[in-house]
């Protein structure tokens, strides 16, 4: 199981629709994936048509340790998802008198971690929170998603310097890669920031960049991934692209977690 937190400290960026048609894609090539909606918000869940109010929510896992297979539920696209309400705001607020409260997702996903290839964990537009640092506890790969407008590289390097501190704290070394969303390609203005942004992160960056798209608008409000709504638009093409990259980064990195480092030399005197 590969967990990857999309994540950044702002909203408006794409993040959850990136999310959201990510795990869709990822799901429409037959991985077994999961999405957690980590915010109180519950847009990720509102755009698979999932509504919470009347059963089991993440926040009765973090609140009350309930069972996660009894909270999971099957959303449009062959997705599993863990879906979000405003009472995760209640957690927020009593985790600071909770021990090992940053770490109360990572354990619930333990109990699931053979029955998905990917999990993806959408987080709120705030880094330094308590629903994000249990993001951070659990996932193998952070996405700092940034999209392709004015002050957003700026927004991304603050986001990243406070991902980082947040690993330092815990003797955790973050694989942060980053992804461009919302590029316009009409606009001069859009190409020089994704640049200036490849140029920042350089082999960090994703190659797979997110147009913007009235599709993903639409399949938004039909509470669908991209790819329910039409595989072939550019959108859904979009997401493909991203998918092959994740596919391919998980695999190295169980490549790299499974192989044995090479033993030293022994030189005899």
């Amino acid at each position: 199981m590969h967990t990857l937190a999309f994540a950044n400290q702002k909203g408006g960026c794409g993040k959850t629709t990136s999310a959201v048609n990510l795990a869709g894609a990822l799901a429409a090539r037959g991985a077994r994936t999961l999405l957690v909606d980590l915010d109180p918000q519950a847009h990720a869940t509102m755009a698979l048509s999932c509504a919470a109010e009347h059963g089991s929510s993440l926040a009765d896992i973090l609140l009350y340790n309930a069972e996660i297979e009894r909270v999971i539920r099957s959303a449009p696209g062959g997705i599993d998802l863990l879906p979000a309400t405003d009472a995760l705001t209640e957690f927020e607020e009593v985790s600071a008198r909770r021990m090992h409260s940053d770490s109360c997702l990572a354990a619930a996903l333990r109990r699931v971690e053979r029955a998905y290839d990917f999990v993806i964990l959408d987080c709120p537009p705030r880094v330094d929170g308590i629903l994000c640092a249990n993001a951070l506890a659990a996932c193998d790969t952070v996405i700092l998603v940034v999209e392709s407008g004015a002050f957003a590289l700026q927004g991304a390097l603050k986001a990243q310097r406070m991902i980082e501190a947040s690993g330092a704290d815990r003797d955790q070394a973050f694989d942060i890669r980053v992804l461009a969303t919302m590029f316009d390609r009409r606009l001069r203005i859009a190409q020089d920031l994704l640049i200036g942004t490849q140029a920042r992160f350089g082999d960090r960056m994703f190659d797979a960049v997110i147009h913007t798209s009235v599709r993903l608008r639409e399949a938004a409000a039909y509470g669908v991934p991209v790819h329910e709504l039409d595989a072939k638009t550019r959108a859904a093409r979009d997401f493909e692209n991203l998918a092959d990259e994740v596919q391919a980064h998980a695999a190295r990195r169980e490549q790299e977690l499974s192989s044995p480092a090479e033993p030293s030399p022994i030189h005899s005197s």
